[in-house]
């Protein structure tokens, strides 16, 4: 399987897609990581002040180890945010920060990709988990069900992929909009936040796209060899 040209192409493409995507917005936060903030807010401080405007006080804001490991938890209700974001009083920081607090305003206000995003995530693991192992025994034994099964508890998840970009560029608009309403940025570092949150929708719409080419390749494979 492995020494099909096809896939061989497909891996490369994938790779370049992965990589190119990662440099993009590690340049970009690096670049606005630089640029401190004419307010002087932290991160911790813009996503605690976007939160507060829109109703939600009791959200804690949590400092988190990692790189760009900010995430907000919809489970329990918390937001947490990376070291460079929690304490740094920069444009990469501020973007971030109110990125995130746009999820918990989804999450708030029912937004519908969101919901489902979040209804979706116990079968994607499921589906993740068992996908390779289906497609692999199914070709290996010749049983085109089986196979298939596992091309579509793959597609579970390139699908959960798929619903999480119109999430992640909702979350941006609303970090924009709050960033521009609260006064925590400049108009002049706007341009930046959207930068650093512009090149982080790229590495959702990479991953997707990498996605959707494995799963066509799958299968067609698995229909092939089936």
């Amino acid at each position: 399987m492995y020494l099909d040209p096809t896939y061989i192409v497909l891996l490369l493409v994938s790779t370049v897609i992965g990589m190119a995507t990662q440099k993009y917005i590690d340049s970009m936060f690096k670049k606005w990581s630089a640029v401190p903030l004419a307010t002087g807010l932290t991160g911790a401080d813009v996503a605690k002040r976007v939160l507060n405007a829109n109703g939600l006080h009791d959200v804690p804001v949590n400092a988190v180890s990692g790189h760009l490991t900010d995430h907000y938890d919809p489970r329990s209700r918390t937001l947490a945010l990376s070291s460079a974001v929690y304490g740094q009083a920069t444009v990469a920081a501020a973007g971030i920060a109110a990125h995130e607090a746009g999820h918990a305003i989804q999450h708030s206000r029912r937004y519908v990709w969101s919901s489902l995003q979040t209804a979706f995530v116990p079968v994607v693991n499921i589906g993740s988990t068992l996908a390779f192992p289906a497609i692999m025994l199914g070709l290996f034994l010749r049983i085109s069900q089986l196979a298939l099964l596992g091309v579509f508890l793959y597609s579970i998840a390139v699908f959960f992929q798929v619903i999480t970009l119109p999430v992640e560029f909702n979350a941006s608009r609303r970090a924009l909009e709050a960033l521009k309403v609260s006064g925590a940025l400049s108009p002049e570092q706007i341009g930046g936040a959207r930068q650093v949150l512009g090149a982080a929708a790229l590495t959702y719409l990479g991953a997707a796209l990498i996605s959707v080419m494995q799963l066509l390749y799958y299968a067609g494979f698995a229909r092939r060899r089936g």
